[in-house]
């Protein structure tokens, strides 16, 4: 019988008025979309870093939408649509070595298979959050 390793930790989330803003800090890579985008609501200079209450919700979605590893999610509790993925599905190979997909993904981890809509896998298999790129490999040079 071969052991799984535990469960990671869940992400952190942030309630806000109608959205609920999901962080999970091991899949972040800083593309820094979000404190671009959206800084009265991303600030990481600031506890809690995500206050979704200091934008309307369809402002913060649209900003965790550009989010391309998945590190921010969001659940719409207004009423409103969660994410809708991307159609036709998009696979990017970047000079890096990570793969960027966006759409209707069912992704195999070693907890088992998970939803998603946006990832950043890893291209050359030196992660330490298989399958997710977490730039510990050679393509650590490159971020």
């Amino acid at each position: 019988m071969t052991s799984r390793p535990p469960p990671r930790p869940a992400a952190k989330s942030y309630d806000g008025e109608g959205i609920v803003v999901g962080f999970d800090a091991h899949r972040c890579l800083h593309a820094a979309e979000c404190v671009r985008g959206l800084p009265a609501v991303f600030d990481v200079d600031r506890r809690p870093w995500v206050q979704p209450d200091k934008a309307p919700a369809d402002e913060v979605a649209e900003v965790i939408h550009r989010c391309p590893s998945g590190a921010l999610q969001y659940h719409r509790t207004d009423g409103m649509p969660d994410e809708v993925p991307d159609v036709p599905t998009h696979v990017s190979l970047h000079a890096d070595g990570v793969l960027h997909v966006r759409g209707d993904l069912e992704v195999a981890t070693p907890y088992g298979p998970r939803h998603e809509t946006r990832v950043m896998l890893c291209g050359c298999g030196a992660t330490a959050d298989t399958p997710y790129c977490d730039h510990s490999g050679p393509c650590a040079g490159h971020g």
